[in-house]
């Protein structure tokens, strides 16, 4: 199992980076799967917590259903328009995949769902500094961080 804690311990630089992009913006994107297997996009809130990466849903949701059923998820933070933050600098956006555990020792309870993130992958994409060049940043647990630019 990969926690929040451990993508920081291994990519500080890198972690905190992805962690202010998620935490710039309240709405959030999450896929999931249906039961047939289909993709689900939802909006979700998430927090960093003690080492962790926390989200749920509203009870009855069906994207609590669909990660209770296949624990498998790819989240992404808010988007904003590079050509909107191209005065401050577009700042990218982030994706984290994984599998959500489900917190404490119910899966749902009278406020929904809880979930902690087990991390498979975590992504940064960017411009660089002279907004020339795509950059993709990622990170897995297995190989470490890489980079890749593109024109």
């Amino acid at each position: 199992m990969t926690a929040w804690r451990d993508v920081e311990q291994a990519e500080p630089e890198f972690a905190a980076r992805v962690q202010a992009l998620f935490d710039a913006h309240r709405h959030k994107t999450i896929a999931t799967l249906r039961a047939d297997g289909a993709p689900r996009i939802s909006g979700i809130e998430v927090v960093f917590e003690s080492g962790e990466l926390v989200f749920g849903s509203m009870p009855n949701a069906r994207k609590g259903a669909d990660l209770r059923r296949d624990p498998r998820f790819a989240l992404h933070s808010a988007t904003v328009d590079p050509i909107e933050g191209a005065e401050s600098g577009w700042p990218g956006e982030a994706k984290i995949a994984g599998r959500a555990r489900p917190a404490g020792a119910t899966t749902e309870g009278p406020e929904g769902d809880r979930f902690h993130a087990d991390i498979t992958e975590v992504v940064h994409t960017h411009l660089n500094p002279e907004a020339t060049l795509l950059v993709i940043e990622w990170w897995t647990p297995a190989t470490g961080l890489h980079r890749a630019e593109r024109a």
